[in-house]
């Protein structure tokens, strides 16, 4: 069975970031992170790091299809 919630570090190896990226990212709203109600920490739905990583890998795709035209003068 799959964990319902994971630590800022288990959640950082997941999406092969460090946990200094998950909280910038939590300060800039890009991965909104929920709080333990008794310690205060950084924890992280199951759910929302899958949406976050397909959002991720469409963007990958994405940048893989551009094409640079290089015009030479």
């Amino acid at each position: 069975m799959q964990k319902k919630y994971y630590t800022i570090k288990q959640a950082a190896k997941v999406l092969g970031v460090t946990p200094l990226t998950l909280r910038n990212w939590d300060k800039g709203g890009k991965l909104k992170a929920y709080r333990h109600p008794i310690n205060n920490y950084r924890v992280y739905k199951s759910d929302q790091l899958e949406l976050f990583l397909r959002k991720m890998e469409i963007s990958r795709e994405k940048k893989k299809k551009r094409k640079i035209d290089i015009y030479y003068i």
